[in-house]
């Protein structure tokens, strides 16, 4: 039995992690003996599409598996993205480049909002490539584990709402993403069939409310 959330304030919170998780799962072909903080601004500079399916586990402060799921994830810069959690339940959330929709069909509902402020006070300049890492973040290497190459970035914003982002690199494609927020939880994604320079057809990042959806929000371009 599915056990159901609100999904109007968890969503929107979730966003407020995600947006990082957009903005920089892309990371590919980066050289483990090039400087990490470069090689991170190249990519945000050059990069404009990819597509892989993901695995996401949330972990509590000891470490303990929360929540599973996977699904397929798309991006098209200048921020626009899809996010298609297809196990243990379908949900979808879109971003047309001025609103974001999450979809849950189980609920029939699709809340919307405006990008800009659905993601809140979080540096999202980066979808865009407006900004570069260094001027929002801190960035470290770190030491290897797990056979991956590390890279740590903290937010300079006092008030963002995560400690900081960790970027795993392996065979010169990201492995795995580590989000640490201020609660003591992780969330941990792993990347794999990824494709990149892709020609989306525009309309995998158009979200038409189906027919009968409880809509909540704004709708308005």
């Amino acid at each position: 039995m599915r056990i159901k959330k609100n999904t109007n304030w968890i969503l929107l919170q979730w966003l407020q992690k995600a947006v990082w998780i957009i903005a920089l799962s892309g990371i590919m072909l980066i050289s483990e003996a090039s400087e990490s903080g470069a090689a991170l601004e190249s990519f945000l500079k050059r990069a404009s599409s990819f597509q892989a399916e993901f695995h996401q586990v949330l972990l509590n402060e000891s470490g303990n598996s929360l929540e599973e799921s996977k699904g397929v994830f798309s991006l098209q810069r200048p921020g626009k993205f899809r996010w298609d959690y297809q196990e243990p339940f379908s949900q979808t959330i879109v971003a047309d480049g001025s609103r974001i929709w999450f979809y849950d069909p189980d609920l029939e509902q699709v809340t919307v909002k405006k990008q800009s402020l659905a993601l809140g006070s979080t540096p999202a300049l980066l979808l865009s490539g407006e900004r570069l890492p260094k001027e929002d973040f801190k960035i470290n290497d770190l030491p290897p584990r797990d056979n991956l190459v590390w890279v740590e970035l903290l937010p300079l914003d006092k008030d963002a709402s995560f400690d900081r982002l960790l970027l795993g690199f392996g065979n010169g494609n990201l492995s795995q993403m580590e989000l640490h927020d201020s609660f003591g939880q992780t969330t941990r994604l792993s990347f794999s069939k990824i494709k990149v320079d892709l020609s989306f057809d525009p309309s995998l990042f158009i979200f038409t409310p189906p027919e009968g959806a409880d809509v909540v929000g704004d709708t308005t371009p």
